[in-house]
């Protein structure tokens, strides 16, 4: 049974105090099966109010507290995983297989930020004098305001309360209005497992009113936003004119480079299961494919006999590995990147159209000799769309990898160290991944440069831009 989602504010669940709600539509059928409370201005001035206070009481809180408390809502998230999954299959199309993966994966980032409480140290620095002292002390930035996206509404939210707790500070959540009951849900288990209220708030409603309101607000110390780069350089800069910290992990359009000396079947497989995974909507997936000339015919047979057997259906259908588009918007966009790149002269090798016309499915698509002057090209597909090219000489696949202003994710598939060592150094991304789909692990950075990111939402790395480093000097009375 799907809920009537709620706002929480300063540790109660309850809806907006307008009463208005924003209707939530199932990508597999395009039914109606639930809404979400619509916060207005009123209810953002609450949530801001509860944070101020959660703050005051949460960064009193000690590091070993904080991370007993933030191993229970692991546990909770684990106990909780498969209830949670179902609702974000419902609301996401995202098989359940995969949805309860993202929810255990959440659990564990949790986990690994309660470790990291204690491990927040400053240092000392050795003085040029006798009876000084040079201390370096991290503190809390102050309450967050921070915003998920709806293809990863779990792991996305889970982790940015999580990272902002471990450091000391007390968090608003904005959350997508597509998917909300997942994202509520893990805030149940902050709320279960004895967070101070007001130290995490829940809010839906218009995005755009909601950041506009909230990052220039005094209140609001730091922001972490995921989403797209458009929308990221919009809230950065607002951010920026009210010297806000700022943490976004924006769009990108992920180069593979595919070397002629790799095991091709393999290497077309992998490619397969990480591009259609999530049905594609995700800011690391792979997308422009590079492929050496001599092995370019026979890859592209592999890659595209391995996406005919993708198997699309409704999350809830055991077997499904490919759900629907999580919007009508995505859909649109798949129609018109396609038909846009054939107009080019692309080929479609595979794939190209809408699955039925019920539910937001696109067929698994690849297509070939695609001119950069393709809008798909140039611009993030967010969905099933591969896009496979050839080259010939080492420095022409570089050329193309960094041609675009993203910089998020690379991928490179080589048996060769020399080469593989070669695109780690001058490939432009923020994570490089060879001749393995190694990333997103809580415990390695993640984010991007360039036009995809500031900062990071995972490893050691992530906690930093949540503390204020104070120097402290004290000489002998």
């Amino acid at each position: 049974m799907y809920p009537e989602v709620q706002l929480f504010i300063d540790g109660t669940w309850r809806p907006a105090r307008s009463g208005k709600r924003i209707p939530v539509i199932n990508p597999s059928t395009e039914e109606e099966i639930g809404s979400v409370a619509h916060a207005g201005i009123e209810d953002l001035d609450e949530a801001l109010a509860a944070a101020d206070k959660g703050f005051k009481i949460w960064r009193k809180t000690s590091a070993y507290e904080r991370a007993k408390v933030l191993r229970k809502v692991a546990d909770l998230l684990r106990q909780r995983a498969d209830s949670i999954a179902m609702m974000l299959s419902l609301e996401n199309g995202k098989p359940l297989d995969l949805a309860k993966m993202d929810t255990l994966q959440t659990a564990d980032a949790v986990e690994w930020f309660a470790g990291e409480c204690s491990r927040a140290y400053g240092r000392v620095i050795p003085a040029r004098a006798d009876g000084i002292y040079q201390l370096v002390v991290k503190e809390p930035v102050g309450p967050v305001a921070a915003f998920g996206p709806w293809n990863v509404p779990v792991n996305t939210i889970g982790k940015k309360i999580c990272v902002a707790l471990a450091a000391g500070c007390s968090v608003i959540a904005k959350s997508a209005e597509e998917t909300p009951a997942s994202a509520a849900e893990v805030v149940r288990a902050f709320g279960d497992a004895g967070v101070p209220a007001g130290a995490v708030n829940l809010v839906f409603g218009i995005p755009s009113q909601i950041s506009e309101y909230l990052i220039p607000h005094p209140v609001i110390r730091k922001v972490s936003f995921t989403g797209s780069t458009v929308v990221g350089k919009q809230l950065a800069a607002l951010a920026g004119k009210h010297m806000k910290r700022v943490t976004m992990e924006l769009g990108g359009h992920s180069p593979c480079i595919v070397f002629d000396d790799i095991d091709v079947d393999a290497i077309a497989k992998m490619l397969t299961l990480t591009k259609f995974r999530n049905t594609g909507q995700g800011c690391i997936t792979p997308t422009r494919v590079i492929v050496q000339d001599k092995i370019y015919d026979q890859f592209l047979e592999r890659y595209v006999a391995h996406a005919k057997q993708v198997k699309v259906g409704d999350g809830l259908v055991p077997g499904s590995f490919m759900g629907p588009l999580a919007n009508p918007r995505r859909l649109t966009a798949m129609e018109g990147f396609v038909a846009d790149a054939v107009q080019h002269g692309a080929t479609i090798a595979t794939g190209g159209k809408r699955i039925g016309n019920k539910g937001y499915y696109y067929e698994p698509t690849i297509l070939s000799n695609v001119p950069k002057t393709a809008r798909c090209m140039n611009e993030e597909p967010f969905g099933p769309l591969a896009l496979v090219n050839r080259f010939t000489e080492f420095e022409e696949a570089i050329e193309e990898a960094n041609r675009l202003p993203y910089g998020l994710a690379a991928y490179a598939y080589t048996r060769s160290n020399k080469r593989a060592t070669a695109v780690a150094a001058q490939v432009e991304a923020g994570m490089v991944s060879i001749n393995h789909h190694g990333l997103a692990l809580v415990e390695t950075p993640f984010g991007g440069v360039k036009d995809s990111g500031i900062g990071s939402e995972s490893g050691i790395e992530a906690m930093d831009a949540y503390m204020n480093h104070k120097f402290v000097t004290q000489a002998s009375a």
